[in-house]
Order: C-alpha cells, then sequence, then structure tokens
C-alpha cells in the first residue's frame, strides 16, 4: 500500500523538493551533494564559514499534526500508519510522533517536512544593495541537504550563529523537530569539517575534498572484521567477500581527491592479510608465503589472487583477483541540475 501510493507521491515531492536537497530522490546522489558543495566552497571569493547541521532523531519525531496538515496525499491512510504503532519483542508499542517505523514512505515523507527550508533562507538572507552605506550585502549563505544531514554556508560566524541559527530552529520546532546541540557546530573551511563520509578542508585557498579519517576507519574495520571472521576458509572466499566491499567504497569515494587515502588503504589492507597469511602458516617462511598467495599480474607484482578451476576463454589459467583502490581511477563528477525532474516531460532528453 506504501508503495502504491509513493508512485503517486513522488513526482510531487520531486516537483515541490529544494533544488540543492540530495537524499532520497530519483538521479540523485552524496556525489551531486558533495559537488555541490565544492561550487560553493571552493571559489576564492566564497563563504569561508560553515554550519554543520544535525537534526536530533529526525524520522523518529516528525510531528504528525504537521505530515497530515500538509502532505498531499490519503490523509485517511496516512493516518493510519502514523498511528499503526510497532511491534518489538511481540509487544505492541505506540507511535505519536515520526514517519512509519522501516516504511518505504518514509523517506519522502521526511524530505517533504524538511523542504521550503533552502527558499527560506534565500528569502531570509538574500543578495542586496544597501543604499544609505553604498555597500553590497552578500550573507552567501547557501544550503545543501541531503535527507535530515545538512550544511549552510555563510559570510561569517555571527551571521550563522545569530541569524541563520534561529530561522532553522524556528523552521524545524514547526515540524516537531530540533538540532542536536552536541553535533551542530560552525565551523571555518580551513579548519575543515566532514560531510556523507567526506572532508572538506581549504588548504592556501585551495578546496581539497577527501575521505573523512572516520569512514575510511570504519571501512578497514569492516575489512579486518571479515578476514577475523574468516581466519580458516579458503583463499577465493575471501576474496569475494571482500572485493564487494573495497569496489564500494573505492566508488563512493572516486570523484573526490582521494589518490593518497586509496593509496594508504592498499597498504593497510595489505598489511591484514599478510597477518591472515602468517597467522594460517606459523611455521612457514615468509618467502613461501609470498609465492602460495601473491602472484604478478602485469605491473603489479603483489596481486592477492587465487587460482581457480579451469580456464579463461584465451585458454589460461583462470585467477580470482583481489581488488585494488589504487586501480580505480579519480574522475570528476558531473552535478545534476538542479531544477531537473526526472517526472517532467520537458527534462526527458536530458536524463
Amino acid at each position: 500500500m506504501q508503495a502504491l501510493h509513493l508512485l503517486a507521491l513522488a513526482p510531487v515531492a520531486e516537483t515541490l523538493g529544494d533544488p540543492n536537497s540530495y537524499g532520497f530522490r530519483v538521479a540523485r546522489s552524496t556525489a551531486d551533494a558533495i559537488e555541490e558543495c565544492f561550487v560553493l566552497l571552493g571559489r576564492p571569493d566564497a563563504a569561508e564559514w560553515v554550519l554543520e547541521g544535525d537534526i536530533k532523531g529526525c524520522f523518529d519525531h516528525i510531528s504528525h499534526e504537521w505530515l497530515l496538515a500538509h502532505v498531499r496525499t490519503d490523509t485517511t491512510v496516512l493516518r493510519r500508519w502514523l498511528r499503526a504503532g510497532y511491534v518489538e519483542s511481540r509487544t505492541w508499542f505506540a507511535t505519536e510522533a515520526g514517519t512509519p517505523q522501516g516504511g518505504i514512505i518514509s523517506p519522502t515523507l521526511a524530505n517533504l517536512a524538511l523542504d521550503g527550508l533552502e527558499e527560506l533562507l534565500q528569502r531570509t538572507f538574500p543578495r542586496k544593495w544597501e543604499q544609505r552605506s553604498m555597500v553590497l550585502r552578500h550573507p552567501k549563505v547557501h544550503l545543501v541537504r541531503y535527507a535530515d544531514d545538512f550544511i549552510v554556508t555563510g559570510a561569517s560566524r555571527e551571521i550563522l550563529e545569530n541569524e541563520v541559527r534561529p530561522v532553522i530552529e524556528s523552521f524545524l520546532r514547526e515540524r516537531g523537530l530540533v538540532l542536536s546541540t552536541e553535533k551542530t557546530k560552525i565551523t571555518h573551511v580551513k579548519d575543515g569539517f566532514d560531510f556523507l563520509g567526506q572532508n572538506l578542508r581549504k588548504f592556501g585557498g585551495k578546496l581539497l575534498i577527501r575521505p573523512s579519517k572516520k569512514n575510511t576507519e570504519a571501512f578497514l574495520l569492516k575489512i579486518r572484521s571479515i578476514l577475523k571472521t574468516n581466519k580458516s576458509a579458503a583463499q577465493a572466499n575471501v576474496i569475494w567477500q571482500l572485493n564487494p566491499v573495497i569496489r564500494g567504497w573505492v566508488n563512493y569515494h572516486r570523484h573526490v581527491t582521494a589518490s593518497k587515502a586509496f593509496e594508504r588503504v592498499d597498504w593497510a589492507i595489505w598489511e591484514s592479510l599478510w597477518y591472515w597469511a602468517k597467522r594460517r602458516h606459523r611455521k612457514q617462511s615468509l618467502r613461501w608465503l609470498a609465492r602460495r598467495y601473491w602472484h604478478a599480474f602485469g605491473s603489479r607484482n603483489w596481486t592477492f589472487a587465487a587460482r581457480l578451476d579451469g580456464e579463461n576463454s584465451a585458454g589460461q589459467p583462470d585467477w580470482l583477483r583481489l581488488h585494488y583502490a589504487t586501480d580505480t581511477k579519480i574522475r570528476r563528477h558531473l552535478k545534476i541540475k538542479a531544477k531537473a525532474n526526472p517526472f517532467d516531460p520537458e527534462w526527458s532528453r536530458y536524463f
């Protein structure tokens, strides 16, 4: 039933959505959000201060009354979903706020609740010419949002703290939401900040976007966890499990300045694999381990690879190789146009 209603609600949400909202929307991604950050912060005359917004329990605290009054769908059905509650350990719990637990329509409802913030900020903080002082006032206030994570740029710390933040808090209060006091902070671009797994920081006037340390450590922790749970597994099985994880992380970061991060990751994975091999063969020499698990392919002399049964189409032995991060080339992401609407026939050729 939610999927059926979502078919009708999705075009409405796309048409009314903020231009620079990128989460849970068709043909939009985190790469688009990061590229928009580069557009806003990369220029020499760009804003130098950023408000890192974090909404406290967004999906759990959205006001039911606001959703019923503003979401353009069947309110009778929507009210039943919102009030349905949830079951945990065979016990029913009421839901007095928030979107349907685990429902596929929940992200769209959350987007509808947060849409309008960008227009409000543009209307409240426009670029205008002050006749008396003969000065162009440009607060440089811009919003980039992915689901409930967002940043707001500003010309100064005072504008973000004293003017922008109260506007955002008032906007959220109407919807039953509040900013997290612990996670919401104002940062200078020279100090850098993390957003969507990337770290954005200016060095000597140049903006660099790199994989964040927290995101990289979480990735390596997952790699080590796979190796730990496969201490006695066959080499081929280990590679089968590692490759999708490595490819996923690399493809996520392939559009930013990630070359050095890819090198560090490859080295860290090599160390983990070397420890994994040494633990399996404690009495074997290091040279034996190298010949047993690593092989030369092309320009790479140390490729973690397992020989498979049979031959490939060229009649050569078939090998399963580990995917290395540095094998992926860095390519700049082409951001989607802000006004593009996949449900509008006028944009069909563009998509």
